[in-house]
């Protein structure tokens, strides 16, 4: 009985998240599917009002399935089709398949994965082109699928872009120090002095991680409110949820080291495709002072940086509308168009 009361309680709010959220209407869409990518079943969510609105693809960061978090980006399914993804290493993927092969994941792995994703939606759609939106590791994945192959995409938008993971871990344990040690956060503090880059291990560059976002405003509200968005996402059980909650702490070793040694020269600074990166302007783990130069070093058709007020790493999700509007006034445009 003292176990039954939360779980039907826990029912009862995924029935109305369920409900709230809705089927996608008669034009529209609302799907969730295991498609075929690289050999194995990855994990994948449509929704849209509107069938034949742009696609949007979102890469998310390390570990981390959106799919809990569509009643956020609700509004965006008014002008796009929204699409996540929960590649190798995220959410119900990893729960169908594990960890096996996990040492031989890569950058290039991903990205082969993502661009069979991006055929399957298009033939399931019936349309040519999709807008690729990277988050955080997630930009990683993105850039390479975009230049890779160009013919599939819109655009490219980075968000928490990764540009030079050297100046950026040097950079933001610093400002992690300062902020650790201006609130007298004495256990942030010696945590942070203990691990300093460069980091030889996923285990020690989670542990600065942790530390980084336990001293950021923006980061410490979302850890608030996440929890209760997992929990109660309908369809997922206690493993799914429990996954999803502790997903960044498991980085298989190949991602660790390609995100350690990423910097404009191993990303690519050649793209046959828009690119645009909208970015928190008090992004504390990817500096947009980064993002911005590694911008600035990039030769594509159409490029533009965006600056977001008042957020952060977490820009996408903490303001949506203001993304959105971003969104609508910068990238939609090119899908229409073309």
């Amino acid at each position: 009985m003292v176990i039954g009361v939360p779980l039907a309680y826990r029912k009862l709010r995924q029935r109305r998240v369920a409900r709230a959220l809705g089927e996608g209407g008669p034009a529209g869409i609302a799907e969730g599917r295991y498609v075929t990518a690289g050999g194995v079943d990855q994990w994948i969510q449509l929704r849209g009002a509107d069938r034949s609105n742009p696609i949007l693809l979102i890469l998310a960061g390390s570990g981390l399935p959106m799919e809990p978090f569509t009643p956020t980006l609700r509004a965006w399914e008014r002008h796009f089709t929204v699409v996540l993804w929960d590649r190798r290493d995220v959410g119900r993927t990893r729960g169908r398949n594990g960890r096996a092969g996990n040492d031989t994941w890569t950058f290039d792995r991903l990205a082969d994965d993502g661009i069979e994703v991006v055929e399957w939606v298009r033939r399931h759609l019936g349309q040519d082109k999709v807008i690729l939106v990277g988050h955080s590791q997630g930009s990683i994945v993105g850039v390479t699928m975009a230049r890779r192959r160009p013919d599939l995409f819109h655009a490219y938008v980075g968000t928490g872009q990764i540009a030079d993971m050297a100046r950026n871990e040097d950079l933001t344990r610093q400002l992690a120090l300062d902020r650790a040690r201006a609130a007298g956060n004495r256990r942030a503090v010696r945590a942070l002095e203990r691990h300093a880059p460069p980091y030889r291990d996923a285990r020690t560059w989670i542990t600065k991680q942790r530390w980084s976002m336990a001293t950021d405003p923006e980061m410490r509200a979302w850890q608030r409110r996440a929890p209760a968005a997992i929990l109660f996402w309908p369809g997922y059980s206690l493993a799914d949820a429990y996954r999803c909650a502790l997903g960044a702490l498991f980085l298989p070793p190949q991602l660790f080291t390609g995100t350690m040694a990423c910097t404009p020269e191993t990303l690519g600074t050649r793209f046959e495709v828009p690119v645009l990166v909208i970015h928190g302007d008090t992004d504390a783990h990817t500096l947009p002072s980064l993002a911005e130069e590694y911008l600035e070093a990039i030769d594509a058709p159409v490029k533009a940086f965006v600056r977001l007020p008042g957020t952060g790493h977490l820009s996408m999700l903490a303001d949506p509308d203001q993304f959105l509007a971003e969104l609508l006034t910068r990238v939609r445009p090119l899908a229409v168009t073309a």
